[in-house]
């Protein structure tokens, strides 16, 4: 089928990479993703799509949201800039007229990190903890995309009803708790409030405080991930995005995961390809929808 140019649009940055019959990113860029609205968003993707239309025979994306009939709509507005829907498909096809695929982020992720596990496994599941917290499920095998293309957004689960309001418009969900985004709002009462990258520098260095937001983010992802794992019977559970790659988190998570009965754990690993599975995944994806 070719080369595939992969894009993956998350909401604090846009890649983009060739990605070669292989499965090797080639040529790989990113810029900061635009939260001005529809057609900021449309300037930002023809300036990644431009330099590559003439070198791929067709475009993969991954991208935060949902995507549904060729459209995207943020779940969590905030984390898109506001965007309520967006003509995703129309838009790229008017930059580069060629094939084109989209899939939700958190499921491609899922696929390339299922394709990248060891062992033989039938039921797994992506978490992505970044900006928002996402997710993928692969059941028997099988990607879970949905009819509505919902499938995985376990950050839209419940983790404190008493919670803070979440950007979806449901009060204490996880990604109002755990994600980068809620790690850095709850400095704002301090002198200096902090990045959600800077909260896990001070907790390196021993900031109770740090550690405390951090703890209670794991918290919330281990206690989310017994849920999933009573709902749909996983085996593994692999940890990315930003928070969840940041030094210390996994083993938070897994800490956090031994004060729980042993029925309610589950394995957990970081991701294979690290901040590149929605990219690989998309193509991967991308390549089996259009060769079938």
């Amino acid at each position: 089928m070719g080369k595939v140019l992969a894009l993956d649009i998350g909401g604090t940055k846009i890649a983009a990479a060739v990605v070669t019959e292989s499965g090797m990113l080639v040529g790989r860029q990113q810029i900061a993703t635009p939260h001005g609205g529809a057609a900021q968003l449309a300037i930002a993707l023809e300036t990644l799509i431009t330099p590559y239309r003439h070198l791929v025979d067709f475009i993969a994306v991954a991208s935060t949201g949902i995507i549904r009939g060729g459209g995207l709509t943020a779940l969590n507005p905030v984390n898109l800039g506001g965007l309520a829907d967006f003509p995703l498909q129309d838009c790229i096809q008017s930059i580069a007229d060629l094939p084109c695929v989209l899939l939700n982020d958190g499921q491609a992720a899922a696929w390339a990190e299922y394709q990248a596990l060891s062992d033989n496994y039938d039921n797994m599941m992506f978490v992505t903890v970044s900006t928002g917290v996402g997710g993928g499920i692969v059941l028997d095998k099988k990607l879970l995309v949905g009819h509505h293309g919902l499938a995985g957004h376990i950050g839209h689960t419940l983790a404190d009803p008493h919670g803070l309001l979440c950007g979806c418009g449901r009060r204490g969900c996880v990604e109002s708790v755990a994600s980068g985004t809620a790690i850095g709002a709850e400095t704002l009462g301090w002198k200096q409030p902090l990045s959600a990258a800077k909260v896990f520098e001070l907790a390196q260095l021993g900031n109770v405080q740090a550690e405390n937001i951090i703890n209670r983010s794991a918290t919330a992802i281990a206690q989310m991930l017994a849920d999933m794992k009573m709902a749909l019977d996983l085996e593994i559970v692999i940890l990315g995005g930003s928070v969840g790659l940041a030094a210390g988190y996994l083993e938070r998570v897994i800490g956090a995961q031994k004060v729980l009965p042993e029925i309610y754990r589950v394995p957990v690993q970081a991701a294979h390809h690290q901040q590149d599975s929605g990219l690989l995944g998309a193509a991967l994806w991308a390549k089996n929808t259009l060769c079938h």
